[in-house]
């Protein structure tokens, strides 16, 4: 099984306009709901791969309701750990036909330590060997930096696959826990390193750093430049084609966390693997707000994925 955990989820709102333009009144065309957050936008990816998750975390009041109703209406199992203050609530507004966007999260409520405690018990009692645990997202309020970390070690406690997808501090010392698979952005990398990953002498510079931590698999997802993953033995860097108009590209790196996990949970090699994350992403890109791709879709997009195989040690391609 894939479980997905996001401990800051929110619902979001998606108001499609004409133009943004700043101090005037906008008028939408159209307004979309969705259930947001990192953990819940790669469980409805991986219902558009048909594959089951359970989705897990915090959810609280009639926003955290309305939220588990509408991943129930989708047909995902969720599993949420329940809080007194109210989810949050997250507003894009989007450019009709250039993709552009504005994308406003709240904080989210305040998570007191017996919530927290609630969770790493629940995970301890639900996670089996073999199973895939994917940990993304922000940090609400009151949950301290290292709680990534914890939830890591809980996973491993029970021989179970942890993945994490999270930015700044909380990933530093989640890193240090040594996940069998992180999956930062180059901004979200270049935060941990200290350098900018602007070349690939700087990137594979970067990859060996998790490298050496301990980490099993390091992607770094590079935008329109597709997707750098890596192991001790082998890396690839996945190549998405030319596409038609994009949408607002919001969830499209959850999306490719979701192709990747799949592929790996599926015993698929690092390249087939690597296709799969950019196809994935590339196909919820295409679609507005965040709206994931279909399966026909991630499979046509598959097709024009293009791989190089490189040397970490070196900034020349070997294949």
């Amino acid at each position: 099984m894939i479980y997905t955990v996001t401990l800051n989820p929110g619902l979001d709102r998606t108001l499609e306009v004409d133009h943004i333009i700043f101090e005037e009144v906008l008028r939408a065309r159209r307004t979309q709901l969705d259930w947001g957050g990192k953990g819940l936008n790669v469980a409805r990816a991986l219902q558009a791969l048909s594959q089951e998750s359970v989705v897990m975390g915090f959810l609280g009041g009639d926003t955290g309701r309305t939220l588990e109703r509408g991943l129930h209406a989708m047909g995902i199992t969720t599993d949420f750990t329940w809080i007194d203050d109210e989810t949050r609530t997250n507003v894009v507004i989007q450019e009709t036909g250039t993709g552009r966007h504005i994308k406003v999260n709240e904080s989210g409520p305040v998570i007191g330590q017996e919530y927290q405690q609630a969770l790493l018990e629940k995970v301890m009692q639900t996670a089996r060997e073999g199973d895939w645990w994917v940990l993304c997202g922000s940090l609400p309020p009151g949950v301290p930096t290292d709680f990534y970390a914890r939830l890591v070690h809980k996973v491993h406690e029970k021989r179970a696959k942890a993945v994490l997808d999270t930015s700044g501090e909380a990933l530093r010392l989640g890193c240090i826990a040594r996940p069998d698979l992180i999956k930062p952005n180059r901004l979200e990398a270049e935060q941990v390193v200290g350098f900018h990953l602007d070349t690939k002498a700087a990137l594979g510079k970067a990859v060996r750093y998790f490298l050496d931590i301990g980490i099993t698999m390091v992607a770094i997802s590079l935008g329109k430049e597709g997707l750098s993953l890596s192991t001790r033995s082998e890396a690839v860097h996945a190549r998405p084609p030319q596409v038609g108009a994009p949408g607002a590209a919001v969830g499209a790196g959850d999306a490719l966390l979701a192709g990747l996990v799949w592929a790996l949970s599926q015993g698929k090699s690092l390249e087939e693997a690597s296709r799969w994350g950019v196809a994935t992403g590339t196909a919820a890109a295409m679609r507005p707000g965040v709206e994931m791709g279909s399966r026909t879709d991630v499979e046509n997009v598959y097709q024009q994925v293009k791989i190089n195989h490189w040397d970490t040690e070196s900034t020349e391609n070997v294949k």
